[in-house]
């Protein structure tokens, strides 16, 4: 995975969620939010660095990540419990 796709002040979260299954808590629910594929919930907790970045965020996940480590509150919550 091209980690280098993500904003600076996120790849240590995205990494640390994809490759150690640690739940992102860094930014107030924004990467969550993503991950979840709720784009409401992450527009709304979205800060001004990230408003600029968001479509690469989201082309990351999309392209990059596994597809079963988001897109939904299970995926999510099963990642993290070690499930695939």
């Amino acid at each position: 995975m091209n980690y280098n796709l993500l904003p600076k002040h996120l790849k240590a979260s995205v990494w640390r969620y994809i490759e150690e299954r640690q739940r992102p808590e860094c930014d107030g629910g924004f990467l969550q939010a993503v991950i979840c594929n709720n784009l409401v919930e992450s527009y709304r907790r979205i800060d001004k660095k990230d408003k600029e970045r968001l479509l690469d965020i989201i082309a990351f996940f999309y392209h990059e990540a596994p597809g079963n480590c988001w897109g939904s509150p299970e995926k999510m919550e099963a990642w993290l419990d070690g499930k695939k």
